[in-house]
């Protein structure tokens, strides 16, 4: 089977680690282009997406690994020429983008893959399978890293559209809607924004659901120089505790660590574009934005000291 020729539009470091590997480990896709800003990526390069649509005619995919802000005006490009397209996380800036995006791939028959690569940990498959059916007594999330380490220089992260805190924390909001056997609402959340910023810096966050009886709670914290920590801790109506470590790369089940084994995060993301591609189906979950602009909604915010980048 030929390989399906993907450009990888704004080449960066997720694109470099991620990307590239998973495509070419693949066996069904291949890198054919690439679009950066600051002259990287694999050859043929271009400095704008709409420089390779003009001038590569034989593109099967595209990758979309920008930061998230100008992402529906380039998908929305790319589906128009009628590309498969797999969308870095978050999707768009906005649920109203998504929803667009969403029906011009199903108009232009192509597909369109919406990514959480945490969901794609076995662990996580692991935990969703032992939840299901389930009550939960509570549930806490752990979210705390630091924005120096992992977003060096990156203002952008920090001004409107750029999600601060919510850029890390969405990938545990992709776990927990993937493993938690019922709907999740925000009821309400404090929002720690700094002075020079439009985006929060960390946010303390209470959720309920009807599958739950006790509290569900958040802690997101982005200027987290040691002891970083992506924990999400469930303890079942049962007395069962199910805990993921390391955005969910690790289970813990009564505290014992479970076996969980499987091609990996960026392999498996892969994998299921291609059988999409196959079916012709597109994917496209939003449940993480949601949670993300419901904090957003009903968030008190609250001014801290400015952030230095």
């Amino acid at each position: 089977m030929k390989p399906l020729r993907t450009a990888i539009i704004g080449f960066g470091k997720i694109a470099a680690d991620q990307h590239v590997p998973a495509i070419e480990g693949s066996g069904r896709f291949e890198v054919a282009a690439s679009v950066s800003r600051q002259g990287s990526g694999p050859a043929p390069h271009f400095a704008s997406h709409t420089d390779l649509l003009a001038q590569v005619q034989d593109l099967d995919c595209a990758a979309i690994t920008t930061p998230p802000g100008p992402r529906y005006g380039i998908a929305r490009e790319c589906l128009e020429a009628g590309l498969h397209c797999i969308l870095e996380k978050p999707p768009t800036a906005t649920l109203g983008e998504i929803e667009e995006l969403r029906r011009l791939a199903e108009a232009k028959g192509v597909t369109l893959f919406t990514t959480w690569h945490a969901q794609h940990n076995p662990a996580v498959t692991a935990a969703a399978a032992l939840l299901e059916g389930q009550r939960i007594a509570e549930m806490r999330i752990t979210w705390h890293e630091s924005v120096h380490k992992w977003h060096p220089g990156q203002q952008w992260i920090f001004e409107a559209g750029g999600f601060g805190v919510f850029d890390p924390a969405i990938n545990a909001f992709s776990i927990v809607t993937r493993i938690f056997p019922g709907p999740l609402f925000v009821r309400e959340a404090e929002l720690h924004v700094p002075e020079n910023a439009q985006t929060p810096v960390a946010a303390d966050i209470e959720m309920e659901s009807p599958a739950c009886d006790g509290p569900i709670r958040c802690s997101l914290d982005f200027l987290k120089e040691d002891g970083e920590e992506w924990t999400i801790a469930i303890r079942t109506a049962a007395g069962q505790q199910i805990e993921l470590r390391e955005g969910g790369k690790r289970l813990f089940v009564d505290g014992q660590e479970q076996a969980a084994e499987g091609p990996g995060e960026y392999p498996d993301l892969y994998r299921s574009f291609a059988d999409l591609i196959d079916c012709r189906q597109s994917l496209v979950d939003v449940e993480p934005l949601r949670l993300v602009a419901d904090c957003l909604l009903v968030g008190k915010r609250t001014e801290v000291a400015p952030i230095t980048m």
